[in-house]
């Protein structure tokens, strides 16, 4: 991770816009802005494994501290994988091997078009909190018992 934080900054001070892969370590994350890189773009999982959000905690805190755009790569194995990507604030996921590993890859593309889109939006919804205890959801307010 050193030697991609220095040839960012190299390349920066050359005129290329930099778009660096890498894992979704914090403080490496913070260094690459620093250098100059123009997005991030953490891994999910190892590359071509297909298993998915690893470090969802990670991927939510990048969120919060980046001001460049945040994008998926690496290990979005189904629909479901990009859906939560970009629930948890991506701007962006990129994906091959979900796709051209599948039994049907055009099938897949439009599946995995979707759940961005809808993991967007629901990003941008904003989901309700969680609760250890149950509540109701009906209200309760104006109701007459007898």
């Amino acid at each position: 991770m050193l030697a991609t934080i220095e040839a960012t900054r190299i390349l920066v001070k050359e005129g290329f816009t930099v778009l660096p892969y890498t894992s979704d370590d914090i403080v490496v994350a913070k260094r690459l802005i620093d250098a100059g890189a123009s997005a991030i773009m953490p891994l999910g999982a190892p590359i071509g494994s297909g298993m998915g959000i690893q470090n969802t905690a990670n991927i939510r805190i990048l969120r919060e501290m980046l001001e460049v755009p945040l994008i998926v790569d690496a290990g979005v194995g189904t629909a479901s994988d990009a859906a939560i990507a970009m629930e948890l604030g991506a701007d962006a996921v990129l994906m091959n091997t979900g796709i051209a590993h599948a039994q049907e890859p055009v099938l897949m593309a439009e599946a995995m078009r979707d759940a961005v889109r809808a993991g967007r939006m629901a990003y941008l919804a904003g989901r309700m909190p969680r609760k250890l205890y149950a509540t109701a959801s009906s209200p309760v307010e104006g109701v007459v018992r007898n």
